[in-house]
Parts: C-alpha cells; structure tokens; sequence
C-alpha cells in the first residue's frame, strides 16, 4: 500500500554520468520583474523574463516581454519579442509583436513583424516590418550538379 513504485530499467547502452541532460529537465519558470513608479534607473536593462515598467528608464532595454505601465517612461532603444505599450517610449522599439495602448505615447521608429495601435495612442515615427529571414533553398541545378 505505501511502497514505492518501481522505477524504469535503465538501458545498457547509455552509461549514467551521474548528470542530468538539461534538454530533459523542464524549463524553470522566471518570475515577472516589477520596475515600480517610484523607481528610477539609469542605464541599460537585459533580461529573458518578462518585465512590468510603472517607473522610469534611460537607456538600452532588452527583455523578452515588456510592458510599460501608464506611469512608465522609457528613454532610449528596446528590443523583445513582445512589447507592450501604455506609457511613453523615446527611442526605437524592436520586437516581433507591438501593442499600444490608448494611454500609448510613443517617439520613435517601430520596427515589427505585427503592429497594433489602440485609438487615442500618440505614434510618431516609423512603422518598418521585420523581415525574418527565409532559409535558402537548394535549387535543382545546384542538386542536380552533385
């Protein structure tokens, strides 16, 4: 009734290190980051969690998702996957999906592969679509000179 279960016979081809293979452990959870109203920074921001902005920064960001509360301010460039925008943002903002807000004042070219704009957001600036790079191809005449 309360013993333990049998655990899986291991294969004789793949001798144990003793290590875990990182591909098999699953990815850890990275908590979201508050940069709060009250919080000023100087300088440049790097992370690959996501990162709630209500205070103020100048500088480089580069993050996986940002979103920048209505009291947030960013001065100088961003680069992510996901950008979401209900403050303001002076400077260039690079990412494969962008969204602002209403309450959105944004200064500065957006580069994107998808772009939406709320009514009542300020954009001034351009808007550039992000190429992703297509994988070559082999064409037949390469083939079949092999």
């Amino acid at each position: 009734m309360f013993s333990k279960p049998n655990k899986p016979a291991t294969t004789a081809s793949a001798p144990s290190s003793g290590r875990a293979d990182p591909m098999d452990a699953p990815r850890k959870a990275i908590a979201c980051s508050l940069i709060a109203e009250n919080v000023s920074l100087e300088g440049d921001l790097v992370s690959d969690g996501d990162v709630q902005l209500d205070g103020a920064v100048r500088g480089d960001l580069k993050l996986n998702h940002l979103t920048i509360g209505e009291p947030g301010q960013v001065d100088g460039l961003i680069t992510a996957e996901t950008v979401e925008v209900r403050g303001r943002v002076t400077g260039a903002i690079t990412a494969k999906t962008v969204r602002l807000y209403a309450t959105a004042r944004v200064d500065g070219d957006i580069t994107h592969v998808q772009l939406a704009i709320d009514a009542g957001a300020h954009f001034a600036g351009r808007s550039v679509k992000l190429v992703q790079a297509v994988p070559e191809q082999l064409s037949l005449v390469d083939v079949a000179a092999e």
